[in-house]
């Protein structure tokens, strides 16, 4: 006999993109589902040629453009950006390639209810070009990292980390692709667990509600 489904409201999401918006296409396909505990109800870009904007439309999506070249500094942007964030009633932001800096105002006024997804397994190899750095440094085992937003870059209490082994004859461009189908599983799993009120944040750590105890490439797995 299937268990009853939860008749708990669905939690509102804004996304936040800059470009192609390929981890956004993750989430709206797991919002899709009328089981997952969350909508996306605005996806919002800084850059209005974002490929990740026609991406959104073609799926039913509002869209919005908000450009931070319009305004004179960084909090008049951030203030237009909240703004329509608390319009469209969103609960959880999630930033999927949205490559702008948020100030800590920012960040305190969300706290707790942004996430972003980064190539790595952070602490490690924080900013860009992660993959190159990856190899270059000749380090055995990448991944992923789904966390809550803090003020300081790629930094923040970890929901979700999936790791894979970097092979000897490993690109930059074929490393990254694997390491970007990892991203769009960890990243509606890291999204799902939040908006059921499994997660909750003691200091600098995530705690995940019924965590499996042993250690896989999922970090929680993919049925927690």
């Amino acid at each position: 006999m299937n268990a009853p489904q939860s008749t708990a409201p669905r939690k509102r999401v804004a996304v936040l993109i800059s470009g192609r918006g390929s981890n956004m296409e993750a989430l709206i396909a797991a919002c899709a589902d009328p089981a997952f505990p969350a909508g996306i109800v605005s996806v919002i870009s800084n850059r209005a040629d974002a490929k990740g904007l026609e991406r959104a439309q073609a799926a039913g999506l509002s869209t919005t453009v908000i450009d931070h070249k319009a305004f004179a500094g960084r909090e008049p942007f951030e203030a237009a950006l909240s703004a329509h964030i608390e319009a469209v009633g969103a609960d959880i932001i999630c930033l999927a390639g949205f490559m702008r800096l948020l100030t800590a105002g920012f960040v305190t006024r969300w706290q707790d209810r942004m996430i972003n997804i980064h190539p790595s397994l952070i602490p490690a190899f924080r900013g860009l070009h992660t993959h190159e750095r990856v190899i270059e440094a000749g380090v055995r085992v990448h991944g992923c990292t789904v966390h809550f937003v803090r003020a300081e870059m790629d930094d923040g209490p970890i929901i979700v980390q999936a790791a894979l082994p970097v092979r000897p004859d490993d690109t930059a461009d074929s490393l990254g692709a694997r390491v970007l189908t990892r991203e769009h599983q960890i990243y509606p799993l890291a999204l799902r667990l939040l908006a059921e009120g499994k997660v909750r944040v003691e200091g600098n750590r995530a705690i995940i509600d019924a965590a499996a105890d042993d250690i896989t490439l999922i970090n929680p797995p993919l049925s927690a």
